[in-house]
């Protein structure tokens, strides 16, 4: 059995636990050291086709192309290794996005045939108990989170490229970024900062009453999104005036 984590600490912590279990002597338990895998900087071209932005084919669902991550290259040799001699491999990332992206990464690339051998083992503490029963129940993959993590990664190289080099062109400043949260924030502050400044107050009355049928067949229906003016509300009320009111 194989158990990937992302943390050395935390692999080494998990080792510790599974040495004392008959059951588990032969396992191995390593890190990823976070991310294996990082949306390419370099690919600029696929099936001869020019990319728009490198490592990102638009035309194709903005389908996303990955490098290794240079720094990672000798825990992937390793990683692949063991996983040739292990029946199980359970990728013990953490509970997030993030977590099952790279878990998905590893079972890529670590060219695994059999994917029933592959299973997503998940615990919020490491104790004992916790390990054991991760173990234990072990899930599939979670490919919506994978997907969400891979619209995350591609939204913000997509803006991040777009976006950044105008600020620096436009302000001066090389050191400035454009993100995929705060851009669309601000402009959503800047324009409802302009429909303040061009507003005209204007006075309104609220009316809410109980009233009787009404032999005149007078209507007093006023949705909320409209206002009345003072000249407005002075017509009900000539119109009302003969009315009997109920008191609210």
């Amino acid at each position: 059995m194989l158990i990937i984590v992302e943390s050395p600490a935390k692999a080494k912590t998990i080792s510790q636990i599974l040495s004392g279990f008959k059951e588990f002597q032969g396992s191995y338990v390593r890190a990823s050291k976070g991310h294996i895998r990082v949306i390419s900087d370099t690919n600029k071209t696929v099936d001869g086709k020019k990319l728009e932005i490198s490592g990102i084919d638009i035309d194709n669902n903005f389908n996303p192309i990955y490098d290794i991550d240079e720094s990672k290259r000798d825990v992937i040799l390793e990683l692949k290794k063991l996983a040739k001699n292990s029946d199980v491999i359970l990728f013990a990332t953490d509970e997030d996005r993030e977590g099952e992206a790279i878990s998905w990464h590893l079972s890529e690339i670590l060219g695994i045939k059999d994917k029933s051998q592959v299973k997503r083992m998940v615990f919020h503490e490491i104790t004992k108990n916790a390990i054991l029963k991760a173990i234990k129940e072990p899930r599939d993959l979670d490919l919506n989170l994978v997907a969400a993590q891979k619209a995350r990664q591609v939204l913000d190289k997509l803006v991040g490229y777009k976006l950044s080099p105008i600020l620096w062109k436009t302000l001066g400043n090389y050191s400035l970024s454009a993100g995929r949260v705060q851009s669309p924030a601000l402009r959503l502050i800047c324009g409802r900062e302009g429909e303040i400044n061009i507003f005209v107050p204007q006075e309104y009355w609220e009316i809410r009453g109980k009233f009787v049928p009404f032999s005149s067949g007078i209507s007093i229906n006023k949705p909320n999104s409209q206002r009345t003016t003072s000249t407005d509300f002075e017509k009900l009320i000539q119109a009302f005036d003969s009315q009997r009111l109920l008191p609210v």
